[in-house]
């Protein structure tokens, strides 16, 4: 019965030092197969006529992250880092709900690692995770324990806002920021009961800037369906200092209805 506890019980609270995360343009048709029941990729259509689906990188600094109802003094400190696809869901009123579909985690702590494992779907692994800020630079280097989630990138948060990567499907920056991560939600397949748990988040002063990034490494798609691919660095946004969390998770029906 452990499906029970993966459901996200518990509300929590955090607040992020920093938050990056870069956006990857792949085609449509390598992502379909990566979105289960109940949810659709949610894909954008360049000026040129041609559609795309993403995928975010992401790393988060997070300090005090502890559930809802506990004080900041009790939280713990984290890295996070983040695989996920950009997605929707259809509630039968019509209303379609934007999120992420998570593929892969990482943290540089045991205690997130058996902790997220427990009361999520997220497959939390542990990894070394260092980061740190020369000037106006923001780095991090994940090394993950199989070298399938390594990353190595450098933000140059003086640039700011700065303009779209080069190569990226967005014909403008308003566009790109739909796609910033992370989404009001996340979404996660339940197999046991073919039903889709629902995690809403909260959050206060959203304002993510667009930042441009050097990304010396980044395995994650030389592995498994990625490799062979060639993906494009979309967007790039930053946040920092932002108050952070997310409610209870709830279970709805495959076509969107809540249970």
């Amino acid at each position: 019965m452990r499906h029970l506890l993966q459901r996200h019980p518990l509300p929590m609270r955090t607040s992020f030092a920093h938050s990056l995360v870069l956006t990857y343009a792949l085609p449509p048709e390598l992502l379909t197969p990566l979105v289960p029941r109940g949810l659709a990729l949610d894909t954008y259509r360049d000026a040129d006529g041609t559609e795309h689906g993403f995928v975010a990188a992401a790393v988060v600094d997070t300090r005090a992250l502890r559930p809802s109802f506990l004080p900041a003094a009790l939280g713990r400190d984290f890295i996070l880092t983040g695989y996920r696809i950009f997605t929707r869901f259809s509630t039968p009123a019509g209303r379609t709900m934007r999120g992420l579909r998570i593929l892969r985690s990482d943290t540089d702590r045991r205690m997130m690692v058996h902790g997220g494992n427990l009361f999520s779907r997220y497959n939390y692994r542990l990894a070394r995770i260092g980061t740190r800020t020369v000037g106006r630079t923001l780095e991090f280097k994940v090394l993950s324990a199989d070298g399938t989630a390594d990353l190595h990138v450098r933000a140059d948060l003086a640039d700011t806002p700065a303009p779209l990567p080069d190569g990226s499907p967005f014909a403008s920056a308003k566009d790109a920021r739909r796609y910033a991560g992370p989404l009001p939600y996340t979404f996660e397949y339940e197999p046991q009961t073919r039903t889709v748990i629902v995690v809403k988040a909260t959050r206060t002063q959203w304002d993510p800037v667009p930042v441009t990034v050097d990304v010396p490494t980044l395995t994650f798609f030389d592995h498994g369906p990625y490799a062979g691919t060639k993906p494009v660095l979309a967007n790039a946004f930053h946040v920092g200092n932002l108050e952070y969390g997310w409610e209870r998770g709830c279970r709805r029906a495959l076509d969107g209805g809540a249970l």
